[in-house]
């Protein structure tokens, strides 16, 4: 066993964690240490395809090698695939550029709950200082950022998303060409962290430079086990890599291994409800009631269409998410939160690498042929209903209807005491009933955009739901639960709150309560998933919580 010591000690580089590396390690005085599970490749032009290029998802699908492959229950009888990045730069390395902040109602809701460090006025310069915004300016916009970040032109746009843009200004939808200024939810262009195809993930951003400097120290392919801790004190953590177990001593120690990882290192650790940890043969060293509970994602469903004349686009530039929808459904006190995200490509070509039109036969393969056997494993732990399904509509278009504030909780906890063992995922969708009234209205509002006037030079049929689900609201309800699906979006599993909040597993500050020099930065600390996809909001999180460092 080896041993080595730093003044911080980063677990996770993704999202959060190579911000928080980038930054703190500006300090030249301060020795900072990333460790990563998987795969350092450096420099983008290192990257494989499937994780370079923007228009491709071929990297999710489970088995790939930088992806961790979890599959969670959406409900008790819906077992699902939940991909996360492994590799430096986490999931940015493999989603969907999709890079649009949390609204600024979330963050009052954040600072409403006891967490006044995290306002939008207090965190809105951090979302400026994360980007370089090639389209806005302004007070909401930065010019400077490692983040590039630009949005779909008109002329880029394919026939689905410019009749979808139609169809929605049609049906009285304002339009919202900037979806990260606070303004009125609407149809507008998706933001991206992607430039000219290529997927601009956090680590070929933020660490670029960082990477050069003699006091950060990058240490992929080794996966932490569980945090140490002596009399109430962090005071490194134990990990794998390359067969040895190690142990790397740390002043500081700040988990940023997201909303899965992040509170299953707690629970390894020994931190987290008691009789939990019991039962998974752990023992129990900081009782914290909150650890892994109260897990809030963005349910989906989608709805599967056909048209005439539109093939599957083959240019390394092309990106399959261009426009979306945010809105109120009537009655809700949530403002925008359903979305309808438009799909401009068919699944099996976003499976493929990005450049179909020439190259090799093994650059059109899907990428899960291209590493076969590790893809078969991944889907061994999925239903065969559920691979039927996806086989048979692969080549459907896709307009996708999230929830993008839900009411339903879920957790996740140990399975073993075993770190080789992935943790056993429950996000409990639909439970609560509000949540299946929102999914019901969602989709016959994508349903009523589909068949409108402005669609009708492309023809669209429809695949999923069928007419004989749209009936009633019961034979919806059903046909919503039978093809429930997510938007990879777990978080609150480690929650930021105030000392009266007996579920809050972190202070505002990030610091882990009942335990000394240990913090967590990522996805798991939000009180309350943000509307929208949490990636930007979790770029700002590292960027935040840099400033509680000093």
């Amino acid at each position: 066993m080896t041993t080595k010591s730093f003044d911080i000690v980063i677990v996770g580089a993704g999202s959060a964690g190579c911000v928080l590396a980038a930054r703190l390690s500006e300090r030249s005085d301060r020795s900072v240490l990333l460790i990563e599970a998987g795969t350092d490749y450096g420099d983008i032009t290192n990257y494989p395809d499937e994780l370079a290029r923007a228009g491709t998802i071929g990297a999710a699908f489970p088995g790939h090698p930088n992806n961790w492959s979890f599959v969670g229950k959406l409900t008790p009888d819906r077992d699902y695939p939940l991909p996360r990045g492994k590799v430096l730069g986490g999931s940015s390395a493999i989603n969907g550029t999709y890079f649009i902040r949390g609204r600024a109602a979330d963050f009052e809701k954040w600072s409403a709950l006891g967490n006044t460090e995290w306002s939008y006025e207090k965190v809105l310069p951090y979302f400026i200082r994360s980007e370089h915004d090639l389209d806005f300016d302004g007070r909401y916009h930065g010019s400077e950022g490692p983040l590039p970040i630009r949005r779909p032109r008109a002329e880029e746009l394919r026939p689905v998303s410019r009749a979808f843009m139609e169809a929605c200004v049609d049906a009285g939808f304002p339009e919202e060409p900037d979806k990260n200024a606070p303004r009125p939810s609407g149809i507008g262009p998706i933001p991206r962290n992607c430039i000219d195809g290529v997927r601009m993930n956090v680590a070929v951003t933020y660490l670029s430079k960082a990477r050069r400097r003699p006091n950060l120290t990058i240490q992929a392919n080794t996966l932490v086990r569980r945090v140490l801790i002596e009399n109430g004190r962090a005071i490194g953590v134990e990990a794998e890599s390359n067969g040895e177990v190690i142990r790397v001593h740390g002043d500081q120690i700040v988990l940023c291994a997201g909303g899965i990882m992040s509170p299953t290192i707690l629970l390894r650790s020994g931190i987290g409800p008691p009789d939990d940890l019991r039962a998974a043969g752990i023992t129990v060293v900081q009782e914290s009631s909150g650890v892994g509970q109260g897990a809030m994602d963005h349910p989906s469903v989608s709805i599967l269409y056909e048209v005439e004349n539109e093939p599957n686009p083959s240019k390394a530039s092309f990106m399959p998410l261009q426009t979306c929808l945010n809105y109120t459904p009537d009655g809700s006190a949530e403002e925008g939160e359903l979305q309808i995200s438009c799909a401009a490509a068919s699944m099996s070509r976003m499976m493929r690498r990005s450049d179909t039109s020439q190259g090799s036969p093994l650059k059109r393969l899907p990428i899960y042929l291209v590493h076969p056997i590790a893809a078969v494993r991944g889907v061994r732990k999925l239903s065969g209903r559920y691979l039927v399904s996806q086989a048979r509509t692969r080549h459907a278009l896709h307009l996708m209807c999230s929830l993008d504030q839900e009411e339903s909780r879920g957790r996740i906890r140990l399975g073993s005491a075993d770190p080789s063992q992935p943790p056993v995922i429950e996000l409990n969708y639909l439970s609560n009933g509000e949540d299946l009234v929102k999914m019901r209205t969602n989709v016959r509002t994508a349903i009523s955009l589909l068949h409108s006037k402005a669609f009708a030079p492309i023809e669209p049929r429809r695949i999923a739901p069928r007419d004989e689900d749209l009936e009633s609201d019961g034979q919806l309800d059903q046909w919503i639960r039978s093809n429930l699906g997510t938007s990879f979006h777990t978080a609150c599993t480690a929650r930021m709150g105030p000392d009266t909040d007996q579920m809050a597993v972190v202070d505002q500050w990030c610091q882990v309560r009942g335990v000394e020099n240990l913090r967590v930065v990522d996805n798991s600390i939000m009180p309350v998933l943000v509307r929208r996809g949490p990636h930007a909001t979790a770029v700002m999180l590292g960027e935040r919580a840099s400033a509680f460092f000093g």
